[in-house]
């Protein structure tokens, strides 16, 4: 029997996506390299990994890192604060599935971002809990938040329903054993998504496969 939904945040409850890529593409500019939205996409989305390595030299690198992420972050941070909303029809959905299923947020965004994003969406009164970026040690495609969420929730697996945006987030997903539907948006849609459940082509389209999944 489905009882929960665990949720992707960014590029699935909001459109922060395309902030990131535009803070790291500044940071990496100042120090001559150029980022395209494919690169980004390729490192980021579906490695899951950071783009901004490739602007570290040998010799120093955790350091250089470290600092370039700092840069990034702050970047970024006044990027969402110039202000964002929740993705179109989330709001609506979260409604209509609150009462049916528990759910939790499962993401790779750190907490202070998340703070800032959520502080202008609304939708955290929707969820349980929330697993942000310092709540795990191993990043999207490695399973471990998934199963921690799992282990917090006292759920099995096949109890659960993942919903993702991203390549690394669907592989993150599976390695957990948990079943995915994928909801691309514009920076994913070229993915590789065929081991999801399900793929998308709008959040208003959840409603009705979690119908039919319940009564599986």
């Amino acid at each position: 029997m489905l009882k929960a939904i665990l949720w992707d945040n960014d590029g699935v409850l909001v459109d922060t996506e395309h902030l990131y890529f535009q803070a790291t593409a500044h940071i990496l500019a100042e120090s001559q390299v150029t980022l395209s939205e494919e690169d980004f996409i390729r490192i980021s989305l579906t490695q899951g990994q950071s783009a901004l390595a490739l602007a570290v030299k040998d010799g120093n690198g955790k350091r250089e890192l470290e600092i370039l992420r700092r840069r990034r972050d702050a970047l970024y941070t006044s990027l969402l604060a110039g202000g964002l909303t929740a993705m179109e029809g989330v709001h609506e959905t979260l409604q209509k599935l609150k009462d049916a299923f528990r759910m939790v947020v499962v993401t790779g965004c750190r907490q202070p971002h998340f703070q800032i994003i959520h502080r202008q969406t609304g939708l955290l009164p929707f969820f349980e809990f929330t697993l942000v970026r310092e709540d795990y040690h191993h990043p999207k495609p490695h399973p471990e938040a998934y199963l921690k969420a799992l282990a917090l929730m006292g759920l099995k697996a096949d109890e659960c329903l993942v919903v993702e945006d991203s390549p690394r987030g669907l592989l993150a997903a599976t390695r957990a054993g948990l079943r995915c539907c994928v909801i691309p948006n514009r920076l994913t849609s070229g993915g590789d998504f065929r081991r999801a459940l399900k793929v998308l082509g709008h959040i208003r389209e959840l409603p009705a496969l979690l119908t039919e999944l319940s009564s599986c």
